[in-house]
């Protein structure tokens, strides 16, 4: 029973740490309030866009399938890539799951 408690703080600490966002995330006005250069699998990314025209900071906005976003870095060549290819016509791929932790 002594080890009980302090294994279930810990269990409970590592679930906290391990939900933490690994790029800063979209606030609900749609600007970011920074960026990062998270790599993030292509067969998770659902949406790609840019930030609002009346943001201060620019950055490329990645929804997940799991409907989560980040802010990316706007330079970044491979987030460019990214933008432009989702603005290409979308395919006839089926949609991938929302199983995946990034």
């Amino acid at each position: 029973m002594k080890t009980l408690v302090p294994l279930v703080l810990l269990i409970c600490f590592l679930a906290h740490i391990s939900a933490a966002p690994v790029a800063p995330s979209v606030p609900r006005d749609g600007c970011c309030r920074g960026h990062d250069r998270k790599h993030i699998p292509k067969g998770r990314v659902a949406h790609v866009g840019m930030t609002p025209s009346d943001c201060r900071s620019k950055s490329i906005i990645i929804t997940t399938v799991c409907k989560k976003k980040f802010c990316i870095d706007p330079d970044w060549d491979w987030a460019k890539k990214l933008l432009r290819e989702f603005k290409k016509p979308a395919s006839t791929t089926a949609e991938p799951k929302c199983s995946y932790k990034i």
